[in-house]
């Protein structure tokens, strides 16, 4: 699930990435926004839904996926689109226009 907050006076954009995942213990978002290096993300409660706020540059497309307990990975079923990476699966793509 993926939720979008834009400020008025910033050029960002505040974006929430949320992933139900109960049976994993670890959870990590995963983006060239950071050069692919994994950002891991916080569980809300036992058993609940992994959660990561991340800023992001207004009028951008940035590249996704979450990886689960180090080598699972998913796709956001609510991402804005999806592309091909050349390896035989697609990102996730998050769009802050």
């Amino acid at each position: 699930m993926l939720t979008k907050r834009y400020f008025k006076t910033r050029p960002e954009v505040e974006v929430t990435f949320a992933i139900a995942r109960p049976e994993a213990a670890i959870a990590e978002w995963v983006s060239e926004a950071t050069g692919w290096e994994p950002v891991p993300m916080k569980r809300s409660g036992p058993g609940g839904d992994f959660k990561l706020k991340v800023r992001l540059p207004r009028d951008t497309d940035v590249e996704f996926r979450y990886r689960f307990d180090g080598g699972d990975w998913e796709n956001d079923d609510a991402a804005d689109d999806y592309r091909p990476t050349g390896f035989g699966v697609d990102n996730s793509v998050v769009s802050t226009a």
